[in-house]
């Protein structure tokens, strides 16, 4: 059997909120979710499942990229200007208000609800 990515688990503050953010900015329909997760449901059958975990105050930041056609970065573009969702064109965020033509393609850089690094590109690095 090929190696495939199935989930993983994200933290969130308020897993509903994450789910909802994911679900918006990517045009996402519900997925079903059980127990302690709310899932956000990507192409291949991949999923987000985002969890509150017990005990934790501060969430750790993590990254995720999520690679998107060209007609999607512009909408998701256009979604976080006009939600006034802070971004970046770098990952060290010396370039706000900006995405960047790196890579052959377009990519860009803002935190979820949560506080997650997150990248959209519209080509891969390799």
């Amino acid at each position: 059997m090929p190696v495939t990515f199935n989930h993983t688990i994200v933290p969130a503050k308020e897993r509903e909120t994450s789910a909802r953010f994911y679900r918006d900015l990517l045009e996402l329909p519900e997925a079903p979710s059980w127990g302690p997760f709310t899932n956000v449901q990507l192409d291949e059958g991949v999923l987000l499942q985002f969890a509150e975990l017990p005990g934790v105050d501060e969430i750790q930041m993590h990254h995720y990229a999520f690679l998107v056609d060209d007609d999607l970065f512009d909408r998701a573009y256009a979604h976080l200007r006009a939600s006034g969702i802070e971004h970046w064109a770098d990952p060290q965020m010396t370039r706000p208000g900006e995405t960047n033509t790196e890579h052959g393609g377009r990519g860009v850089y803002f935190k979820d609800p949560a506080g997650h690094a997150i990248e959209l590109i519209t080509k891969p690095y390799l």
